[in-house]
Parts: structure tokens; C-alpha cells; sequence
């Protein structure tokens, strides 16, 4: 990955989220929808989609969908993966409702390290496969 697309701010990688999200459903995507989705102005939109564009990340105009690059693609998967990681962790292992666990999944993903990221994907997972883990967990944290 280039270096100016590695510090992306947390709301940049919200906007290329959202636009992954749209890809994988297939839906095309123009900038006032993607200001409504994210509740945002479509000034700001269009600001953020400026930049997006000049870090190689999507091809936008004011006329067409908005796609993402391949370098687009494989960054929103690393935002995208990390949300699905954190929410499937809060749900799974903490028995958090899914509304807060995406919440609180959107919140963390911009900050969190790989290698916690990681041990939570391994935690979840065994607790998925083994219930005594989870029995445990229960009785003494009351989840």
C-alpha cells in the first residue's frame, strides 16, 4: 500500500466503507446518496470524494456512480474486515446486541491495532467451537 493511503483519517475510511459496501450489493452509488447514507452534507461528500479520488482510491464525478479502484477495493476490505471482526466479537463473545456491537464495531475499527484485531478473530472463534469457553465467560462476566 502507497504511504498516502495508509493514514487515512476515520472518516475517510467510513466514506470508502460505505462505497464497499455498495460494491459488494452491486448498488451503484452517487454522491448524494452516499451523503444520505452517512447523514453527512453533500458539499462534504463531494470534498471527501476529491480526495478519495486524488489517493487513488475511487474514480468519481458528479455524473457517474461512484467506483472503487483496485487499490480502493483492497483498502475498504481492511476497514471492512475489521468491523466485521469487532461486531462478530461483541455479539459472539460478549453477547452484545448487534446494534451496539456496530456501533461500538464502526467506533473502534479506525483505531484498533492488528494484533488485538487478530487475538479477537481467535477468540471468537473458539468460543464458537467450544461452549465451555463461553459457559465460562457467562457465569463469571454475567454475558
Amino acid at each position: 500500500m502507497c504511504a498516502q493511503t495508509k493514514n487515512l483519517s476515520s472518516g475517510m475510511e467510513d466514506y470508502i466503507e460505505a462505497i464497499y459496501i455498495a460494491h459488494l450489493n452491486d448498488t451503484p452509488l452517487k454522491g448524494a446518496e452516499l451523503a444520505r447514507q452517512l447523514n453527512i452534507s453533500r458539499a462534504s461528500v463531494s470534498e471527501a470524494l476529491a480526495k478519495l479520488v486524488t489517493k487513488g482510491l475511487i474514480k468519481y464525478n458528479s455524473y457517474e456512480n461512484i467506483t472503487l479502484t483496485k487499490e480502493g477495493i483492497n483498502k475498504a476490505k481492511k476497514v471492512y474486515n475489521k468491523h466485521r471482526i469487532l461486531k462478530n466479537f461483541f455479539e459472539t463473545v460478549l453477547n452484545i446486541h448487534p446494534e451496539e456491537a456496530g456501533d461500538n464495531a464502526c467506533k473502534i475499527e479506525h483505531i484498533i491495532s492488528q494484533n488485538i484485531l487478530d487475538k479477537m478473530e481467535k477468540l471468537t472463534e473458539i468460543c464458537k467451537t467450544k461452549h465451555s469457553i463461553k459457559d465460562i465467560l457467562k457465569e463469571e462476566l454475567n454475558i
